[in-house]
């Protein structure tokens, strides 16, 4: 099992959230890292799923920014890879190749947002406050 798979119930209140990113662009990643280290929130950023699904999770609670392009497994997969093995972790796509079938799967799976790339530095926060609140009520 992976360390991803954590028990909604394990949260430590007052603890900051933590914001996964993972994109296979190193220079969006960077960016990405930037923008929500600038708000003082706790970036974990990653370039494949692989890498994502052997690092430790908080207990904190968190949210993933998750790239639906990506070497290997892909975001939608890794979104269905998620919840089998039984992590909630709110997810937000971001994509520069997005159509409405993939954004409505994306949704129907559950996730919080689904962004076309470029977006703005505000739908993007607004988007990891949504789903770090959403974190606080699983």
């Amino acid at each position: 099992m992976s360390h991803l798979a954590q028990s909604a119930g394990d949260t430590v209140p007052g603890e900051e959230p933590v914001v996964f990113v993972l994109d296979d662009d190193p220079v969006l990643r960077a960016s990405l890292i930037d923008l929500l280290s600038s708000v003082q929130l706790q970036v974990r950023a990653f370039g494949s799923a692989q890498d994502l699904l052997q690092s430790e999770f908080p207990a904190s609670p968190s949210c993933l920014v998750l790239d639906v392009r990506l070497p290997g497994l892909g975001g939608l997969d890794l979104q269905a890879e998620l919840t089998k093995i039984n992590n909630a972790i709110p997810i937000i796509f971001i994509t520069g190749h997005g159509n409405v079938p993939m954004s409505v799967r994306a949704m129907k799976a559950g996730a919080v947002d689904f962004l076309i790339k470029p977006f703005r530095e505000d739908e993007l926060l607004d988007a990891v406050a949504a789903a770090s609140a959403k974190s606080w009520d699983s």
